[in-house]
C-alpha cells in the first residue's frame, strides 16, 4: 500500500531541490519548471496522485507498468510519461526520484545539466 500523501511531498521535495526550479499552478495543477519550462506535473487525481515526467531514456520500461500512460494532448509522442497512482497501486516508488531526475536532465538547458553530478546522483 502506498502512503500517497508523503509521497507527493517527497516527489515535490526531490523537484524543487534541482538548479533554477520553482513550482507553479497553472491550470489548477502543480507543475515544476526550470526556465519556464516544465518537467514535472504532480497532482491530486481521483483519490490519488498523478506524475507527469519526460523520459526520453525510459519511455518503455515506464510504460511497462500498469500505472503508466503516455501522457494525454499528444505529449506522449514525445517521450512524456503519466503515473496514476492510488494507495492500493502495486508498485516500485523508488524509481520516481530516478525518473523526475531524468525529465529535469531532459529539460533543463545543458548548462545546468552540466553542473549535476551523474545520472541519479542529483
Amino acid at each position: 500500500m502506498i502512503d500517497l500523501d508523503p509521497l507527493g511531498g517527497r516527489l515535490r521535495t526531490v523537484a524543487l531541490g534541482y538548479p533554477d526550479a520553482v513550482e507553479e499552478f497553472p491550470w489548477g495543477q502543480r507543475v515544476v519548471k526550470v526556465r519556464k519550462k516544465i518537467f514535472l506535473f504532480l497532482s491530486n487525481w481521483e483519490g490519488g496522485l498523478s506524475l507527469g515526467v519526460k523520459l526520453p531514456a525510459s519511455h518503455e520500461f515506464a510504460l511497462m507498468f500498469d500505472c503508466c500512460t503516455p501522457s494525454r494532448y499528444g505529449l506522449g509522442k514525445s517521450g512524456w510519461v503519466t503515473c496514476h497512482l492510488l494507495p492500493d497501486t502495486v508498485f516500485d516508488c523508488d524509481l520516481l526520484p530516478g525518473w523526475i531526475d531524468e525529465s529535469y536532465r531532459a529539460i533543463a538547458p545543458k548548462t545546468l545539466v552540466k553542473g549535476l553530478g551523474p545520472p541519479g546522483e542529483s
